[in-house]
């Protein structure tokens, strides 16, 4: 009998996968229990705490445990996923049902919940076999839609409530979108077994390496070895929204020619991360449902300091090994500078198409070499290692980095403007929810939904 080791003892495959599957029930029932005894008004918060808890706690035992620096895969990854699903229905729920309309922003509205869903819709949508494995992640409104039949109706249906001539088609097909992003898959598995190979990320800490090679060499290898890194990336989210496509997921409306969009739920916009001109730029391309879960459930309830509390969230996320903080700490300073520079020079350079293609090059330039700088830690995971490399070229974008934050005047975003009558709209809410009382919370959890 073919078994696998887990700790030196003999497992059978069937034990070893049932017991990492339990992971995904007891994670998903704890949650749904709490939905249920908590109530509207905090679900969101307990859901949360609980939700994040329980994934670190896999994650430091499989992590300081079992593999401490290998890619496996095993079951973290799915339940990174269910995080992603059990925090952000907690929170349409409770937008739903526990705050008033006024106070949602246009987002929260569309996606609010107004009743309590059964165990089996709670379960479907956590650990139905579109996406147990690398999402990606999906609202409950888009998958409800799905799973009803309702999903045509919705997409060409106008904000304004006019219907798109399109509705009068029967559903289209997704075999086409889901043949080119298995070409795309195919493509990318062949660069990452090949390619990726020949340059290997390690090397920019190889001491050879960095004591003989010229900085041209050494920004151009940096460049490229993660260049190389991502197409594995590309592979997973391609397949993974082809599979989902293929099932009949992922429909998204019509484009203004007529042309049936299967982008709903897909990951990333391989272009726009090639030719990024900005970190927003690429950060907005890059794993795009789980930025958006991100702007969900942090970036637009954060009152203060919300880039930075997104970044420390995120790094929490993708677990306990310390390159990913390294990595996403460091984010934090190379997107305030690089929105600094953005706000106090572009304007100057949309003069003439010339000019704006030039200011393009620039920022794409600058753009992956500060990607590449700030992911390299992402790759070696390790403290040591990710220390050389920083070592290696004297923190200088940190030092860069922090002196254009010191240099440049930050102008005033929308959302900080808006910080004082946020608040206020907090403290709101929060009156509200002392109000209700925890049975007539509880009570609500079974309710019609009320007219909106």
């Amino acid at each position: 009998m073919i078994c696998i080791m887990a700790r030196g003892v003999p497992v059978s495959p069937r034990i070893h996968c049932t017991r990492y599957a339990l992971h995904f029930v007891v994670q998903s029932g704890i949650s749904y229990y709490i939905m249920i005894i908590v109530g509207a008004g905090n679900m969101q918060k307990f859901c949360f705490v609980i939700a994040f808890g329980y994934l670190t706690l896999c994650q430091v035992s499989r992590v300081y445990l079992f593999d401490y620096g290998q890619y496996s895969a095993d079951f973290t990854g799915p339940m990174m996923i269910i995080t992603q699903k059990i925090t952000s229905l907690a929170f349409e729920i409770h937008d739903g049902m526990a705050r008033k309309e006024e106070h949602l922003t246009p987002v929260q509205k569309s996606l609010a919940i107004r009743t309590m869903p059964s165990l089996l819709e709670y379960l479907s949508y956590n650990c139905n076999f579109m996406g147990i494995l690398a999402g990606p992640l999906y609202t409950y409104k888009d998958y409800t839609a799905f799973i009803e039949g309702r999903t045509l109706h919705v997409k060409c249906t106008e904000v304004n409530g006019k219907v798109n001539g399109q509705c009068g088609k029967s559903e289209p097909s997704p075999v086409v979108p889901v043949l080119c992003k298995l070409l795309v898959c195919g493509i990318a598995l062949s660069f990452h077994l090949t390619v990726t190979k020949a340059f290997p990320v390690e090397y920019n800490i190889d001491e050879t390496f960095v004591t003989t090679a010229s900085l041209i060499s050494r920004v151009l290898y940096l460049y490229f070895s993660l260049l190389a890194a991502r197409p594995k990336y590309y592979f997973a989210w391609n397949l993974a929204d082809a599979i989902n496509n293929a099932a009949g997921f992922g429909f998204n409306g019509y484009d203004e020619k007529g042309n049936a969009r299967w982008d709903l739920i897909s990951n990333l916009n391989i272009v726009n991360i090639e030719f990024a001109t900005s970190f927003k730029m690429f950060i907005d391309n890059w794993n795009i449902q789980t930025a958006l879960w991100f702007k969900r459930v942090c970036y637009d309830r954060c009152l203060y300091y919300p880039t930075a509390a997104t970044f420390v969230l995120s790094a929490m996320w993708h677990g306990v090994y310390p390159g990913y903080y390294m990595t996403f700490l460091t984010g934090i300073p190379m997107t305030l500078a690089a929105r600094a520079i953005r706000n106090n020079f572009r304007s100057y350079f949309l003069k003439s198409p010339a000019v704006k293609l030039l200011y393009d090059v620039i920022t794409w330039i600058a753009t992956m070499i500060a990607i590449s700088y700030t992911v390299v830690p992402f790759v070696l995971l390790s403290v040591e290692s990710s220390l050389k490399f920083y070592r290696s070229w004297y923190y200088g974008l940190h030092i860069v980095a922090l002196l254009v934050i010191l240099a440049l005047p930050m102008k005033p975003r929308k959302k900080e403007n808006e910080q004082n009558h946020s608040k206020q709209k907090w403290k709101e809410v929060d009156n509200v929810l002392t109000m209700n009382s925890h049975s007539a919370t509880n009570n609500n959890l079974n309710q019609i939904p009320r007219p909106s």
